[in-house]
């Protein structure tokens, strides 16, 4: 089958070997896996990383967003069945989703919205988890409830800011402020449902006053936390909370105790890598956003499709992801 690897860390993403197409055997799938046939994958932040070597010490198929069909099911497999349609972000120990087929285990694969295609479909798995797990489980905030609260999320305009700022917006009585710093992302930021922009790049304190905002309950930072640790400080209300998704290099929380702030981290990988006695929550949270999508509640938050998948495009998509201005999700759709 055909599918797209990598042999080196660290090699800069404008060198061809940095990615390459590669003809390899087709995997089995284990007693609760699914083998899919892969029809699209989009590229995450996460790709990158484990290509320049931080999550990985081999080389391996990257990917960690996928729709596909469901080819074959394991023994013990009882949620899906061949020729299911299914969506899903995948484990960080096994091989990803640039490949014409991957197992899966069956606990952490969501059956698609039926309202979209494949493209638009797969830009939302690993996202949406994080989004959801940063939402509701990290930060503690309920469905239907926040009123009075404030989250301000920190890089909007990106992938898991898109599906965060609409699950905010529809699923809690909070204001949403989002941040983004150029024209075209602050008019997605709005589209996806913010009902304030901000501008990171300028002070954040400021801004929230001239909205009358006095300060905020929920900050997701999403980005560059170590740089703007200080702000989230101080706009910040007393017993507020802070979570993160990114990886400073070093993080000083002593200034989060004059206020009694708590701090909570979110990585999506957790319940697959550690397969936690609730591994299955992802299944049945890719199928509660699958409702919300056909109900119209959530959209997809492709914006961007780079053609066919191969190691070509992904590379164009990997610099485009890595320059830091991508909006929303890049997409790559069908082996060629």
């Amino acid at each position: 089958m055909k599918a797209i690897t990598f042999t080196e860390h660290g090699l800069p993403i404008d060198d061809p070997r940095s990615l390459i197409d590669v003809n390899i055997e087709a995997p089995q799938p284990g007693p609760r896996d699914l083998l899919v046939q892969v029809q699209a994958v989009a590229v995450n932040p996460v790709d990158t990383k484990v290509r320049s070597g931080t999550f990985a010490k081999e080389p391996k198929i990257l990917g960690w967003d996928a729709a596909g069909i469901v080819q074959e099911v394991g023994a013990e497999v009882t949620l899906f069945k061949p020729g299911d349609a299914v969506y899903y972000a995948g484990s960080l120990i096994r091989a990803g989703s640039y490949s014409q087929l991957q197992v899966v285990d069956e606990r952490i694969v969501g059956h698609r919205p039926r309202t979209l295609d494949a493209a638009h479909a797969a830009a939302l798995p690993l996202t949406s988890i994080t989004a959801w797990e940063l939402l509701f489980d990290r930060l503690g905030v309920s469905e239907g409830g926040g009123e009075g609260d404030v989250l301000l999320v920190v890089g909007a305009g990106g992938g898991v800011g898109s599906i965060l700022v609409q699950l905010a917006r529809q699923l809690t009585k909070m204001t949403v402020i989002g941040t983004a710093s150029r024209p075209e992302t602050v008019e997605w930021v709005q589209r996806m449902g913010a009902h304030h922009v901000i501008d990171h790049h300028r002070p954040m304190l400021a801004q929230l006053q001239a909205l009358g905002v006095d300060g905020v309950s929920h900050v997701a930072s999403l980005t560059h936390t170590q740089e703007y640790l200080a702000q989230l400080v101080e706009v910040l209300r007393p017993q507020g909370r802070l979570g993160l998704i990114d990886d400073p290099a070093s993080l000083d929380v002593m200034p989060l105790k004059l206020k009694s702030l708590s701090l909570h981290w979110e990585l999506m990988f957790t319940r697959s890598l550690f397969e936690t006695a609730d591994m299955i929550q992802q299944h049945h949270l890719l199928n509660r956003v699958a409702q919300l999508v056909d109900q119209g509640v959530l959209h997809t938050t492709l914006g961007a499709h780079f053609g066919s998948i191969n190691a070509a495009n992904m590379r164009s998509a990997h610099a485009l992801v890595e320059s830091g201005k991508a909006r929303g999700k890049i997409v790559l759709e069908n082996f060629q």
